[in-house]
């Protein structure tokens, strides 16, 4: 999904990084605020999921706030409900009436009935979708679906390769390897292994003009220490080109990427747990925390595009969606669960004291889980690892 919206225009976020007067702290600075421009916009909107559904269902709303307390400032209140600024600029939050936080199941939220409260949950999770399908389809709308042109673009050729020695510059695109045409991006490396230490001619365009470049796939070894034994050393893709939509198709292409995303990435967190119980080998990547996503933001943002950004707020908000809805305690998912439970019980509540528990030993877990992918991003960033991989 990454590679389909590669390579776009306008260059929004480089031309704001050129601005800045020292270019790396500029170009920081503005990967940070993307970064938190993006969970800003994804958490408040799940929040307001939440808080939308709450008053619909008439379930009593004690606050609702922009940013995480402590507070700012009381912006106004209506219909008993205070609407707040809060000093972390990190979304929002909802707090229901009676609400107590040193146990959960307590206030307006857990006293409702749990017709009431399964849909309260799902809200948040399901504007998180909501939001992507509109991400995807202004995109569509003003720049077109991004469609592959049957050749590859390289992005970016690492230092000592068979690349680098050969020539190859980003931005070259490949129109043929060894004289064959590669529609698709596999056939590079592919072909490349079958004539590992031979000198392989290969056409490409830069700056409008065609050139031949001869290459001898090889050995090389990356920062970070791995080894490739018959690779070129160059980051590619599909090359991609707009296609126009109208206003209609361009919603229902908002749709369809966002249930596609949603399918890509649930087949990717089974073939992730798969990998884990031993059912098959572990698929390539893995899981990144916070720093590694934050990181990740930084990648795209260095490719110079809005295109790309707003495609990645649209992948990472359906990963909410999904996220969100797994019973893992502490999340909105689980939280259902327990009202399913209720439900099914004929309104009788799990003791709250209970729910507390396996709600405070799941958030712990998440915590602990957390600490340790953030320790493996951090240890990738000293390396020089991108989180987004490299070919």
């Amino acid at each position: 999904m990454i590679e389909t919206f590669m390579n776009a225009t306008p260059h929004l976020w480089s031309v704001l990084a050129q601005a800045a007067p020292l270019a790396d702290i500029g170009g920081w600075i503005v990967k940070i605020l993307a970064f938190m421009l993006m969970l800003v916009i994804l958490v408040f909107v799940h929040e307001l999921g939440h808080f939308l559904a709450a008053i619909a269902m008439g379930i009593k709303v004690e606050e609702f706030g922009i940013g995480i307390p402590p507070r700012a400032v009381t912006l106004f209140t209506h219909n008993g409900v205070k609407y707040t600024l809060n000093w972390l600029p990190l979304g929002g939050f909802v707090r229901f009436s009676g609400d107590d936080d040193s146990v959960y199941g307590t206030g307006s939220l857990a006293e409702a009935k749990p017709w009431k409260k399964i849909p309260v949950m799902l809200a948040g999770p399901l504007m998180n979708l909501v939001l992507a399908i509109v991400i995807f389809a202004m995109m569509f709308a003003f720049w077109g679906v991004r469609a592959p042109t049957g050749n590859q673009r390289i992005s970016d050729v690492f230092p000592n390769t068979p690349a680098a020695e050969a020539g190859f510059q980003p931005d070259d695109v490949i129109l043929s390897f060894n004289g064959q045409p590669v529609p698709e991006s596999a056939m590079v490396l592919d072909i490349a292994r079958e004539h590992d230490g031979e000198a392989i001619p290969v056409v490409v365009v830069r700056d409008n003009q065609e050139m031949t470049l001869m290459v001898t796939p090889g050995r090389w070894v990356n920062d970070d220490g791995r080894v490739f034994e018959s690779g070129l050393g160059f980051q590619y893709g599909n090359e991609l080109e707009y296609v126009p939509m109208g206003l209609l198709e361009a919603t229902a292409g908002g749709f369809v990427a966002a249930f596609d995303t949603t399918a890509n990435l649930i087949i990717g967190i089974g073939a992730m747990i798969g990998g884990a119980i031993g059912v098959h080998e572990p698929p390539p990547g893995g899981l990144a925390g916070p720093i590694g996503i934050a990181r990740a933001t930084g990648e795209i943002i260095d490719q110079g595009n809005l295109y790309l950004f707003l495609s990645w707020m649209a992948v990472f908000s359906v990963n909410l969606f999904i996220l969100n809805l797994l019973p893992i305690p502490a999340l909105d998912g689980s939280h259902i669960l327990f009202s399913l439970i209720e439900w099914l019980r004929g309104g009788k509540k799990v003791p709250p004291e209970k729910e507390a528990m396996v709600h405070a030993i799941g958030f712990a877990s998440l915590m602990a889980l957390m600490l340790l992918i953030s320790v493996s991003d951090i240890i990738n960033a000293v390396r020089g690892v991108p989180v987004l991989g490299g070919g």
